[in-house]
């Protein structure tokens, strides 16, 4: 169930990184587009979440939670807009998604196969071979403008964005106890299953690029930038919801995937659009090794080995 949620997670992918190209073709801006979308954001999380449910008291562990969540989610997007622009954006994305091979492995050492985080030699070849795909998806682009700068923030991009796909599977492996409070007294049961994370965790992130945003002097926002930032929101926070679920409801052998095939079925269905309305090169042998790579680290090759009479 998990590899199928987090398939359905990544199909969102491509809308929300189109938003964000159409944002800046009408010469709009990320800081401000980031706003809108981290808005719809928590707007959509409050409906589908505590609204829906009705409830409406936050758990004080989970509010703080989800705004830790919400700020290393900023801190993310903040390093790779600065990334971006200080070398090859190719290569800055390769590096962005090479961190979600690293949560898998961190919560097995962590936590160990006791806890459900199981990481095999298949998985580590899988990964290594997703790895390979996405750093030659991204071979022979632009030279670096500012290489120091732009090794700076592509680390602290790598590393949030690990810190949130761990604390994303931390999550959902206290509510899959059935006494997380042996584990942090502060978390029930009941709080830890609480919708109010995901709300919490936007709110705080749009409160983070707000600031940013009044800081940097920026004009009054377009339409246009309104628009697209709103609908990239919405296919965020589905994008979000979808992922939240599959590390919920991923079994062990799936966890150290689930996050490597979120990230490549968002860089192959992008890079259809990006063929199709901007003429870009795509390498798509590089997606097919990613993909390749996926198969490896996904299939039990015990059962299969079994079925086959080996």
């Amino acid at each position: 169930m998990g590899i199928l949620l987090a398939f359905i997670a990544g199909m969102f992918i491509p809308l929300t990184n189109l938003t964000i190209r159409k944002s800046i073709d009408i010469g709009g801006s990320a800081k401000g587009y980031f706003v809108f979308q981290m808005l719809s954001s928590f707007l959509l999380a409050l409906i589908m979440g505590p609204i829906r449910t009705g409830d409406f008291s936050i758990p004080f562990p989970v509010g703080i939670l989800g705004a830790l969540a919400g700020v290393i989610l900023s801190i993310m997007l903040f390093s790779l807009g600065r990334a971006v622009e200080k070398g090859p954006p190719g290569f800055t994305f390769a590096i962005l998604n090479s961190a979600t091979v690293m949560p898998g492995l961190l919560m097995a050492l962590l936590f160990g196969a006791s806890f459900g985080f199981i990481y095999n030699s298949w998985h580590a070849l899988g990964s290594l071979l997703v790895l390979m795909g996405l750093f030659w998806g991204a071979k022979g682009l632009q030279g670096m403008k500012e290489m120091k700068k732009w090794l700076f923030f592509s680390s602290v991009m790598f590393t949030f964005h690990i810190f949130l796909l761990a604390l994303y599977q931390g999550r959902a492996m206290l509510m899959n106890l059935p006494h997380p409070e042996e584990m942090l007294s502060f978390f029930t049961l009941e709080q830890i299953r609480s919708e109010w994370f995901t709300p919490c965790m936007f709110l705080a992130s749009g409160m983070v690029q707000l600031l940013i945003y009044l800081r940097s002097g920026e004009r009054s926002p377009k339409k246009g930038e309104i628009l697209y930032g709103t609908v990239g929101g919405v296919s965020n926070l589905l994008c979000t919801f979808f992922i939240l679920w599959a590390t919920e409801r991923a079994i062990p052998l799936e966890n150290a995937v689930i996050f490597p095939l979120f990230s490549v079925v968002g860089i192959i269905l992008t890079n259809v659009w990006g063929q199709a309305l901007y003429q870009e090169q795509v390498n798509w042998r590089a997606c097919q090794l990613s993909a390749f790579g996926l198969i490896v680290g996904t299939v039990d090759w015990k059962t299969v080995a079994a079925a086959i009479g080996f």
